[in-house]
Formats: C-alpha cells, structure tokens, sequence
C-alpha cells in the first residue's frame, strides 16, 4: 500500500510515494535488495522504535516518529551497516538521503498522511 505523507505545518509533502511495511515480513524485509532510494519516494515503517542498514547499499535519512506522528529523532545520511533506536518511537519513516536536510524537518515536526 501506498500513501502520501505531509508535514502538518505549510503542508509540504515530505514523501510523495510513501510505502506502508505493517506486517513482520515487509518491515523485516524493508528496503533489503534495492539499489537506490529515490528522492521524493519512502518507506513507512509501523510498529517499531529501532531500525538497522544490514545489508543494504545505500545511505538513508530515518525519522522517528510518536503515535501522534510527530517528529522524536532525525538521523541523518544513516550508511550501510549501522543502526539507530528511539525509546518511544512508535514508527519510522525511511528517506533517500539528504531529504531531511532538503525539506527542512525538525524535531517536533507534525506529519499526517494525506486523505
């Protein structure tokens, strides 16, 4: 499934084609075996508070986000290999790397999907 994703303030869309992993096996499988991520796509990532690069080819951006979708943890150009957490994250949202600095999110940033 997919969705679009804005940022409640200005509603700027923050990831025009944003796909949903709310089963075990898409946010197990989550961005495993693709070359790239491009710029204005994403990866909606619910229920989880951590997130690991194992195996992929790429850096990411990773938003961590409360129940309210609001922004708790940005990390930035997140390479292969790492991984990052945020207690009380209830989702994570996945970007191409150098979105969040593009779009300018901020912690405290409110998102929502789009009807």
């Amino acid at each position: 499934m997919e969705r679009k994703v804005v940022l409640a303030r200005g509603c700027n869309v923050i990831c025009g084609r944003c796909e949903v992993a709310d089963t075990a096996f898409n946010r197990m499988r989550g961005l495993l075996g693709r070359r790239v991520m491009p710029p204005g796509q994403g990866l909606f990532i619910e229920p989880t508070w951590s997130v690991h690069t194992w195996f992929m080819r790429f850096p990411i951006d990773v938003v961590f986000l409360d129940q309210d979708l609001t922004v708790l943890k940005i990390r930035k150009h997140m390479g292969p290999w790492r991984t990052a957490a945020r207690f009380r994250a209830r989702s994570v949202l996945e970007l191409a790397s150098g979105e969040c600095d593009r779009l300018r999110l901020e912690l405290g940033d409110q998102l929502a999907f789009e009807q």
